[in-house]
């Protein structure tokens, strides 16, 4: 089994920075893609940025320029550095993970774990 556990949300006045963390820990083979979603309320939860084993990203139109997504692979974490926040940027985020765990006797498939989500709120 697979946990994420993840922190630094919080309020802050629009302009301001947050850095979120998530961390992975228990069984596992390889990390794939890391990413971060966000979800509003009354709205879908959206994908915010990504960042695959290689390093690369990718982000939402919305806060490109303003959002820096990055990991640790030694610390099985990712991270959202998140400049100029806007009051629209309020949302509970949430750290998606794609694990690779054992399949069959000699292959591997990945999964995909969520964390329980942290509260953004940026006041105007």
């Amino acid at each position: 089994q697979v946990q994420l556990v993840e922190s630094g949300g919080g309020l802050v006045q629009a302009g301001g920075s947050l850095r979120l963390s998530c961390a992975a820990s228990g069984t596992i083979f390889g990390i794939n893609a890391m990413g971060w979603f966000r979800q509003a309320p009354g709205k879908q939860r959206e994908l915010v940025a990504v960042i695959t084993s290689g390093g690369s990203t990718n982000y939402t139109d919305s806060v490109k320029g303003r959002f820096t997504i990055s990991r640790d692979n030694a610390k099985n974490t990712v991270y959202l550095q998140m400049n100029s926040l806007k009051p629209e940027d309020t949302a509970v985020y949430y750290c998606k993970v794609e694990v690779n765990a054992p399949y069959g006797s000699m292959w591997y498939r990945p999964f995909d774990y969520w964390g329980q989500g942290t509260q953004v709120t940026v006041s105007s």
